[in-house]
């Protein structure tokens, strides 16, 4: 299905079908846009200004004054005053940002819980949220430095739950370069957040001169294959996480103050499925994330026991007895 028609400008045509896919596959009386007034959430609130009335839903946009910049209360009520002029029902709010987990993520959080607030208070059955193709890639990235497994190179999933309100992002697609055409096409001016230049900041740094460079010596396209990088470990995931439920029915059962897995049952499956059912375990039980090292460790119980005791981990201690290892909380 084309969107291009005469006089339509080919990035907003672009933003307008991405979104339209997206609300499309939501039944949804009502959506809640995040909206910080940048490129890419300006271009998506237009986007949803079109075609939510045309899907029969209400849509609000919810503004986030973090309060961590001059003049953060005059941008955030620019970016209302622009959603209103829109068609959009349009909401600031001003929050507190904690320290905990650094700057970004406690900014995150603190936005992550307005908007679901936003969504809440007006009966929304969905929130949509900017990210873009680009952003995906830094995140793969980011995910790839960290050395942290196949789980962080997923990057962000196009639908995610944010407490039982989907959270979406349509325009993961779609690169920044065509949300910032699609705003010029529109005559919408965005805010460029001054903290996208800081580049004390990792995603910055790998924004303005990791993905640049890599583009240089390696060819254009870098972005675009890290995204598909991420939706096809994203697909061996969800592969996989059928495959732990099935599994883990059978091999795994509660005990006092823990849960139990089967030694025999573990040393018979391949080190991947073993690693991914030992995280699984202590990440539901306990709900505790293990390292690679410490999954390892752990692993060794069941590949190579000689003996040795218990090993304490985060939130818990595993051991080896009788045929079964046993995770049970640590006082």
């Amino acid at each position: 299905m084309s969107e291009h028609r005469p006089g339509l400008d080919p990035a907003v045509a672009e933003v307008r079908l991405a979104v339209r896919r997206a609300l499309t596959g939501t039944d949804a009386d009502a959506v809640v846009v995040g909206l910080s007034g940048g490129a890419d959430s300006l271009a998506l609130a237009a986007a949803v200004a079109f075609e939510a009335p045309k899907a029969g839903m209400r849509a609000l946009t919810v503004t986030v004054d973090h309060g961590l910049q001059p003049g953060s209360a005059e941008t955030a009520a620019a970016a209302a005053a622009t959603a209103e002029a829109l068609g959009l029902y349009a909401r600031v709010v001003r929050v507190q940002v904690g320290a905990e987990g650094g700057p970004e993520a406690a900014a995150r959080t603190a936005r992550y819980a307005a908007l679901r607030e936003g969504a809440r208070d007006a009966a929304a059955a969905a929130i949509l949220v900017g990210h873009t193709l680009d952003d995906q890639a830094e995140t793969v990235l980011l995910g790839l430095s960290r050395g942290s497994g196949a789980a962080s190179l997923q990057g962000m999933a196009a639908s995610t739950d944010l407490d039982g309100i989907p959270l979406l992002r349509p325009l993961l697609g779609v690169r920044r370069a065509t949300t910032r055409a699609a705003c010029v096409a529109q005559g919408l001016v965005p805010w460029d957040d001054p903290h996208n230049a800081e580049t004390r900041f990792a995603r910055v740094r790998v924004r303005e001169t990791v993905l640049p460079v890599l583009e240089s010596e390696l060819g254009p396209g870098i972005a675009e294959a890290l995204a598909r990088t991420a939706e096809q470990l994203r697909e061996d995931s969800e592969a996989f996480d059928e495959m732990i439920a099935e599994t883990i029915e059978d091999i795994v059962e509660h005990v006092e103050a823990g849960i139990s897995v089967s030694v025999g049952a573990l040393a018979a499956n391949p080190a991947a499925l073993r690693n991914r059912v030992i995280r699984h375990v202590v990440a539901s039980e306990f709900h505790v994330s293990l390292a690679r090292d410490q999954t390892l460790e752990v692993a060794r119980l069941v590949t190579d026991w000689s003996g040795q005791g218990p090993i304490d981990l985060p939130g818990c201690r595993a051991a080896r007895a009788g045929g079964k290892l046993t995770f049970t909380a640590r006082n």
